[in-house]
């Protein structure tokens, strides 16, 4: 370490380490105690959250609610937007309660009552859904864009992505990445469901989808239930 001007230098050496001079050794201590950053974190509730949605999406209600508006209007873009912002709205609300559950009552048998959580909605998955042509909403003077969002936000309620949301709010304490990635996931799903219509269903194994979907919902439980008792 060198000082000069009022500055002082650390001297490196030649493998890119700090030398052990005067307050060396303060300086790695300084160095190694700065926080961790935050990114891995933010992709884990990211990635994760947009693989959970995106799956336990298909064959639910809202996809199906999407196609029926589809077929009913015909104009794909205005239903996706609709889809959009109804789903940001409603999983934004969702992803903060969770993590502001989590803010407020973190603590051991939380973390377990949300891994219970993961579990059982990894059970409820695998429950097919059915939605009635006749209790979609009809081609009204608001158009596509406007209906599609009323009606998607208020299915979306209590609806088990909706769940998932807020659980994985609770699990990852990030509204924000939380919200992103359940987004992500919900178009994932529903924009080819939109173009595509009754097609794609036929096409997708609805039943292997909802095992692949349940099964990384209980995973997720699991590895918290794991985390939480400190075995790994």
């Amino acid at each position: 370490m060198a000082q000069a001007d009022g500055v002082i230098r650390l001297d490196e050496t030649n493998d890119g380490s700090f030398s052990s001079g005067p307050g060396g050794e303060e300086c790695r201590r300084c160095l190694s105690s700065r926080p961790a950053p935050k990114e891995p974190a933010m992709f884990e509730a990211l990635t994760t959250s947009t693989a959970i949605v995106a799956l336990a999406e298909i064959g639910d209600k809202t996809q199906l609610l999407a196609i029926v508006l589809a077929t009913r209007f015909k104009k794909p873009v205005p239903i996706v937007l609709g889809v959009l912002f109804a789903t940001l709205a409603n999983h934004f609300l969702a992803a903060f309660l969770g993590a502001t559950a989590a803010s407020f009552l973190d603590g051991m048998w939380f973390r377990f009552a949300v891994a219970v959580g993961f579990v059982a909605m990894g059970l409820w998955t695998l429950v097919p859904d059915t939605f009635d042509d006749d209790d979609a909403p009809k081609p009204s003077r608001y158009g596509p864009f406007l209906t599609t969002l009323v009606a998607f936000f208020i299915v979306e309620m209590g609806d088990k992505t909706q769940i998932a949301t807020i659980a994985l709010g609770a699990r990852f304490n990030d509204a924000l990445a939380v919200t992103a990635g359940t987004t992500l996931g919900m178009m994932i799903a529903n924009v080819p469901a939109v173009f595509l219509g009754q097609a794609l269903i036929k096409r997708v194994p609805l039943d292997v989808v909802r095992m692949i979907a349940a099964a990384l919902l209980v995973a997720t439980g699991v590895w918290l239930f794991i985390q939480t008792l400190g075995i790994w």
